[in-house]
């Protein structure tokens, strides 16, 4: 059998990049998994990982997936990643291939729809249906191979299938930013913070995409928070009488009024 990962790792120095250099061959789970990484390298892309084969086949979605069935988002297919490569959120360092900051933006599991009943047979012939089940990415979906335009034979359109997931009002990139496992943003990830599989994340959990469409949608008619809190079930203390009157010592060091000079009429 071919080393899938050959490549991988002739494109890596793992003495200086944090990034898994692969050695399992499967990712322990009945159903085969599914990983997207928000990496903020040369240019914002999101990379876009199913298990098969023993690796992760990836692509590069340089604006990430859409729910609109009328939006082809191109795909660039990059070189197959090792299973561990699905729970690595951090740093690549400068000067590494890919150097930049990576979240995990969704993960989950992925069933094969069509065509045939070999999942791999039909990714060679440049085609794959397929369904999600994550935190963001949910329902149909599908890949496939752009024709004659790169003689790599690399370029795809990664597409959202009809059906009850799909939505062409929502950009799903711009609603749930973060990562579902440390509630980061790109940007927010650094050196001294880089997620391991064997240690517990740091952060807030993370909302799914249901949740954060729920917190935007504010009900009609609902009144806007005050910029100013104070204690649910509290009221402002009124101010007595005495206690806004201005007290007699300040009203004697208040300096009087000076009257005005009378004129004398000339003799």
């Amino acid at each position: 059998m071919a080393d899938l990962l050959k490549k991988y790792r002739t494109m890596r120095d793992f003495g200086d990049t944090p990034e898994p250099a692969g050695g399992e061959k499967s990712s322990g789970r009945k159903q085969p998994i599914f990983v997207i990484q928000k990496h903020q390298a040369s240019h914002l892309h999101y990379d876009f990982r199913l298990e098969m084969d023993g690796v992760l086949k990836s692509w590069a979605v340089p604006k990430g997936p859409s729910y609109d069935p009328s939006v082809k988002r191109l795909a660039m297919m990059t070189e197959d990643h090792p299973y561990e490569y699905a729970a690595f959120e951090g740093v690549i360092p400068a000067g590494n291939y890919g150097g930049g900051n990576v979240i995990i933006w969704d993960n989950g599991t992925w069933e094969f729809v069509e065509p045939g009943d070999d999942p791999l047979k039909a990714l060679n012939q440049g085609k794959l249906t397929f369904k999600l089940r994550g935190r963001k990415m949910f329902g149909e979906w599908a890949l496939v191979r752009i024709k004659g335009r790169s003689p790599k034979g690399n370029e795809w359109l990664l597409l959202k299938h009809r059906d009850e997931f799909a939505n062409d009002e929502i950009d799903v990139t711009e609603v749930a930013p973060r990562s579902v496992i440390s509630n980061r943003r790109v940007e927010e990830v650094d050196a001294s913070n880089i997620w391991k599989s064997n240690r517990a994340a740091k952060g807030k959990k993370a909302l799914t995409v249901a949740e954060t469409i729920t917190k935007q949608r504010a009900p009609a008619g609902a009144k806007k928070a005050s910029p100013v809190s104070r204690p649910a079930g509290k009221r402002p203390a009124k101010r007595s009488r005495a206690a806004s009157a201005p007290t007699r010592s300040s009203r004697a060091k208040s300096p009087r009024a000076a009257r005005p000079t009378p004129r004398r009429r000339p003799r």
